[in-house]
This record gives structure tokens, sequence and C-alpha cells, in this order.
């Protein structure tokens, strides 16, 4: 998935930092003071145009409370999606990949969730290559739901639903469809009547070459990319050694940031963070590595959540988070060992969570 260092807000730094004013956009993209930060990562994401209508600026945000936010995420079943997608795995070759017939029975779990909660899900289909010796031609689809709302400012909220052949994919990506699940379902329990329409994707055949997301923003039209205010992805969230990232939008910790607005993503993961005394730190954007690249390349502002993949925990990090120093944040990235065995529960609460304030805010944001 992606690499990762710097930001690591310590726990007696957040609680500090709670008893200060509400951070601004200047404190929030780079390292405050009394932050333990190490070496900045080597990656990049590709530099794309800005788009030709601005973001909310997510002023608003104040009226999403972020701990009551984290507090009903602490109760919300997350781990219930991940235990019907272990079962359709376990019933379907050990695997989720897009084109099988566990990709299928996914969907249709995402599907019934959605309906139930009282959206109309449609499935995009595209073409791709499999990528094996032949490179043939395969058929997948992405499943998309969206709320009422304008359009002119619209959120995507999105992460991949497919596993890779060789594993179930609970954590990757089976973590970021429960989160995305529960936030729709959140929405409407509580009633949410968004100022900006938000459309909740689950994309396919991301473990091949992105192809589903690529797909969604190859179809839109210039003005459509232009009324995409954010995208929000959510890639591995409940990692077991994990960590709190969320990606550096604008660029000052890993020196190559997303399109205007990504900033602004960026400061509203923080301060949900902040707000709730979690150690949290940035990420680089890596070229072609999760579903954010062709929102990125199309000038689209975006940011998101990432809990860790191969790379060893730092000494830093294991003293902010816990875990094991050394250890892979998530050993058994796309393997098959990736089963319900293979998340942190209570990371995966804390990441939903972030991921609903985040939603909500653009949700809720006045159009410009």
């Amino acid at each position: 998935m992606l690499t990762l260092r710097k930001h690591v807000f310590p726990s007696i730094l957040a609680v500090l930092l709670l008893s200060s004013t509400a951070c601004t956009s200047e404190s929030a993209a780079g390292s405050p003071p009394g932050v333990v930060t190490s070496s900045p990562g080597s990656g990049a994401a590709p530099r794309s145009s800005s788009p030709s209508v601005e973001a909310p600026r997510l002023e608003p945000a104040g009226r999403v409370d972020a701990q009551a936010v984290l507090k009903d995420f602490k109760r919300r079943g997350m781990v219930g999606h991940l235990e019907a997608l272990q079962r359709i795995a376990d019933d379907n070759g050990g695997n989720r990949a897009s084109g099988t017939s566990g990709y299928e029975q996914s969907a249709r779990y995402v599907e019934e969730q959605l309906r139930a909660a009282g959206y109309n899900p449609v499935r995009q289909t595209f073409t791709f290559d499999e990528g094996r010796r032949n490179r043939n031609q395969a058929e997948s689809f992405n499943i998309l739901a969206e709320t009422g709302g304008s359009a002119a400012n619209t959120v995507v909220v999105g992460g991949h639903l497919d596993s890779v052949e060789d594993g179930p994919g609970i954590n990757d990506n089976g973590s970021g469809v429960a989160a995305i699940l529960e936030i729709a379902k959140w929405m409407k329990e509580k009633g949410t009547d968004p100022t900006n329409r938000v459309v909740f994707a689950f994309w396919g055949a991301e473990e091949n070459d992105l192809d589903g997301s690529r797909h969604y923003v190859d179809e839109l039209s210039e003005t459509e990319k232009d009324q995409t205010s954010a995208y929000l992805n959510v890639d591995m969230a409940a990692s077991p050694n994990g960590i709190r990232s969320f990606h550096d939008g604008d660029g000052s910790d890993f020196g190559d940031g997303g399109p205007e607005g990504s900033k602004e993503i960026e400061d509203v993961f923080f301060r949900f963070f902040e707000a709730n005394s979690l150690p949290a730190e940035t990420t680089p954007f890596e070229d072609g590595d999760s579903d954010y690249d062709a929102f990125l390349r199309a000038g689209i502002p975006a940011g998101g959540l990432f809990s860790g993949d191969e790379e060893s925990k730092t000494d830093t990090q294991a003293q902010a988070y816990g875990g094991t120093p050394g250890g892979d944040l998530d050993p058994c990235y796309h393997e098959a060992c990736d089963t319900l065995s293979n998340i942190d529960r209570a990371l995966l609460q804390e990441m939903s969570g972030a991921l609903a304030y985040v939603t909500a805010a653009y949700a809720l944001a006045p159009g410009n």
C-alpha cells in the first residue's frame, strides 16, 4: 500500500493541545512544537492541476463533535461486516478477488446493507486486464450509493472491495469497506441532511491496477470533475501492529502534496485526532498506490487514512501507539493470513470515526 513516516503526536502532547485554541490550517499541516518527527519519506504524488471549483473550506467542521463521533463508532458494528466478508471468502476459495464468485458475493452483501439503510446502490461495470500470462479481459464493477445534497460540491468516500487472490483481505481492505458501510448507515440513523452530495464508493479491481477508481474518474465529465470537491480514501484501517496516519495534503512533510483543497482535508483529520487525544501522523501520496491516484491526476482534492502494511514499526511509533517495534505494521499484508484474526478492533473504531468526522464535515459544509 503506502510508505509512511513523520508527524507523530504523543498522547501527552495531544492533551496539551486540547487546552489551547482549535488548530489553524498552518499548525495542522506542519509539526506543532514538541512533536517528535522522523525522516521524511520519499514518496510523492503525481502533480496535477487545481480544480476549477474551489473545495469547501471546512470551517463548519466545528458543527461536528469529534468526541461524540468517536463515541458513536466505538459502539458500531464494523466487525460484523468483517465476519461476513470472512465467511464469503471461506466459501469461495479463500479470497474475494475481482472477477470471482467471492467478489460477487461480497458485492451482494454490500448492496444488501446499503438497501437496508435506505440507499439505492448501483453497479458501474468496466473491463480490465487480469494481468495473467495472456492478459485476458475480465469484467468487474464498482458499487456506488449517494445521499441527497448539492452535486455542485460532491464528496466521494471510497475504498476497494476486492482482495488479492492469495487471501480474504480482511484488513486489506475489508476494514475500509466496513468503515464506509457504517458511515453510510450512521448518517441515515442520525437523520443527517447533507448540504453536499456524498457518494459512497466500493471499488473493484484495485488489487489489479486501480481499475475501478480509474474507470469512475474517466467516466466523469469535466464539469463533474470540477464539482467533486473532495475524495476521501480508506485503504487498510485496522492493521494489527498499526498506526494512525492521514495523507500529507499540502506536501509540507513529504515534499509533494495533492491539488488545492487537499490541505483542508489533512487539517480536518488532524482536528479529529487532536480532539480525541489520539496520536497520529502523516503519510505521503504514492504514485499509483491506491484509489486516490486517479482523483489526484484529475486535479481533485484528496485525503484519507491508512494504518500500515509491510513497513516495520519504528521505536518512536511503538512509543506513540503501542505494539511491537521492528515488527511489520501488517505481517499478513497480501497473504492468506489476512483474516479476521489480523485486525486491531480498537484501531478500526478510531479510524472509522475519523473518516466519519471528515465525511460529515464536508457533507455539511456550506456550498460556494
